[in-house]
């Protein structure tokens, strides 16, 4: 009887795929991080950048599970209002500063990811719903008023002592600049291509011998992660905010936009969405927001229709490889 075939080892890759990496970093994520970085310089309204970068991290942490995965979770935002609580209740309560903040943004982060990884075993619109329950349960107890000595409930936090818009940025820039080499590494390494075969054939791919549950749980756990340490940057950055702030479903669904309308599982896609279609909200979705509703929605359905797997397919099926 033939021996079983070894699974791949996940962070071994051939020497074309290390190269094609290489590119992906000097040609797209490189350039990216630092346009990101000198934004301020160029352009005056940091707050809208930091925006800008905000989301173009959680994009492309939801890319992570989403676009390597399959699971779209829709309480996404739960792992950002973990974080933005976590620097919250370490600088307030413990009196540390900004470095323990975010060491705690990411380990809340991490930590309710390892709580709801049993949600792994739903799927489709299972674990959407179900995530999105999650992500609604902690809003509901951060914002108890019980708990106003910890999280001072629905009244709001405020960080004055810790306000540094400046170098706050610049760990926005940081944390996009981390998920963006996790994706350039995730679509270059073997561990990437075991989960995309997972997502494609999970039934086949188990049989091949690819650990199907640790897989998924440590890409459920790297997107847990980049939104957890955006959401201890952005309480970081605007220092005062209130639950419904930290846990607005938008940051869900702007991030699932962004990413489906770019393209999954490439690094430019979710990066092309949020500089379109952010762009566009700002351009008109603030002064007339009925026009731009109306935009969106056309855009959304015209994607849905036509390109399903985002504008990266435009080129894709003309055998043009997308970073």
């Amino acid at each position: 009887m033939p021996d079983r075939a070894e699974p791949p080892r996940a962070g071994i890759a051939s020497s074309p795929m290390r190269a094609r990496g290489w590119r992906d970093l000097a040609f797209a994520g490189a350039p990216l991080v630092v346009l990101a970085a000198i934004a301020p310089a160029l352009y005056g309204n940091q707050l809208l950048l930091f925006n800008f970068v905000t989301f173009l991290a959680l994009a492309q942490g939801l890319n992570v599970i989403y676009g390597f995965t399959g699971y779209l979770p829709f309480g996404y935002v739960g792992f950002f209002g973990a974080g933005a609580y976590g620097f919250a209740i370490t600088v307030m309560d413990f009196h540390l500063g900004p470095g323990a903040g975010m060491a705690v943004a990411a380990a809340a982060s991490v930590v309710l990811g390892m709580i709801l990884s049993p949600l792994l075993r739903l799927s489709g619109a299972y674990f959407a719903i179900a995530s999105l329950a999650a992500a609604q349960a902690l809003y509901d107890i951060v914002s108890n008023p019980a708990l106003d000595d910890v999280t001072k409930g629905p009244y709001g936090v405020s960080l004055s002592s810790v306000f540094a818009p400046d170098l706050s940025y610049n760990v926005a820039v940081g944390i996009f600049a981390f998920a963006t080499l996790l994706v350039i590494w995730l679509r270059n390494a073997r561990f990437g291509l075991a989960l995309r075969a997972m997502r494609d054939d999970p039934v086949s791919a188990a049989m091949a011998g690819f650990p199907i549950v640790r897989g998924r749980t440590i890409a459920w756990l790297l997107s847990a992660l980049i939104a957890g340490l955006a959401g201890g940057a952005y309480a970081w950055h605007i220092s005062v905010f209130y639950p419904e702030t930290a846990f607005d479903i938008s940051f869900s669904i702007f991030a699932v936009v962004f990413t489906l309308f770019g393209g999954a599982a490439t690094l430019l896609g979710p990066v092309c969405g949020v500089v379109l279609l952010y762009g566009l909200y700002n351009a008109i979705g603030i002064t007339v927001p009925q026009y731009f509703q109306l935009i969106y929605g056309l855009l959304i359905m015209a994607l849905v229709l036509f390109l399903p797997d985002g504008l990266a397919s435009l080129l894709t099926r003309r055998g043009i490889r997308v970073p």
